[in-house]
């Protein structure tokens, strides 16, 4: 609709009206005049490694949180590996969530963590307030936050299933990967080798096997390879509930 003069009215730290311009000012309401400036939308970013408390030399709830308010971002979502302890109890979520408290500068939530340890604790962290679970198919980097295998993958879809709750996959072939030159050069094209798209198309066929066959919520983090879109298309069609997301530099860079 582009943009045009309005006057917002705000109680208790929320928009409650949009009004014409010179529209009546209530009694007792405090007048604020902005001038030309627009009023937007605070986006909200759902994929932040904000890796606080354990590494905050990698980034911190303090620089995280400004650094979103200064780019327009009003709430941002939690990863839950990378900080010490992970997200993958309540107790753990209570930890983290005492340390963002003082720190937060926007709102901030929490995914849990599925790993095959805690199948028991991801019903507990739903209820304490987690938007979902993220899991790995391939070692994530850090040895507290290890990959699930087919196995666990298929039960702790199924317990999150169970409640009604959302998986978000980091969707790559462990075997794709053990394949793939482990050691590549400074070029692009020997990352790309490291990396093989049929670890991601892989991993996502079995991904869509699993959710079609326990009717749950799965979504793809970061697609890369767009060999994937036909499969997940026509998982769709067929009613399995799986999304997927995608970042600016994959849509924007060529390989070449």
């Amino acid at each position: 609709e582009g943009t045009r003069p309005a006057a917002v009215t705000v109680a208790g730290g929320t928009i409650d009206a949009v009004l014409p311009y010179d529209a009546d000012v209530p009694a007792g309401a405090r007048l604020e005049d902005f001038g030309d400036d627009v009023l937007l939308p605070g986006l909200v970013d759902t994929h932040v490694h904000v890796n606080d408390p354990g590494r905050t030399e990698w980034e911190g709830f303090w620089t995280a949180t400004r650094a979103a308010a200064a780019g327009g971002i009003t709430t941002l979502l939690d990863m839950p590996l990378n900080s010490l302890p992970p997200t993958t109890t309540v107790d753990h979520l209570r930890t983290k969530q005492q340390v963002a408290a003082p720190k937060a500068h926007v709102d901030t939530g929490f995914w849990g963590g599925a790993i095959p340890s805690n199948v028991k604790d991801l019903r507990p962290l739903y209820e304490a307030g987690v938007f979902g679970f993220k899991c790995f198919l391939s070692p994530s980097g850090v040895e507290e936050f290890p990959e699930l295998d087919q196995e666990q993958l298929a039960r702790s879809m199924a317990e999150i299933a169970g409640f009604g709750g959302l998986l978000i996959v980091h969707a790559e072939d462990p075997h794709h990967l053990a394949d793939a030159p482990q050691r590549p050069g400074p070029a692009y094209a020997d990352f790309l080798a490291s990396r093989p798209r049929d670890a991601e198309n892989t991993a996502i066929e079995g991904l869509i096997a699993h959710a079609k066959r326990l009717d749950a919520r799965v979504h793809v983090l970061h697609l890369s390879s767009s060999d994937a879109l036909p499969l997940i298309a026509a998982a769709k069609r067929e009613g399995v509930r799986i999304t997927v997301e995608s970042c600016p530099h994959f849509l924007t860079l060529t390989a070449e």
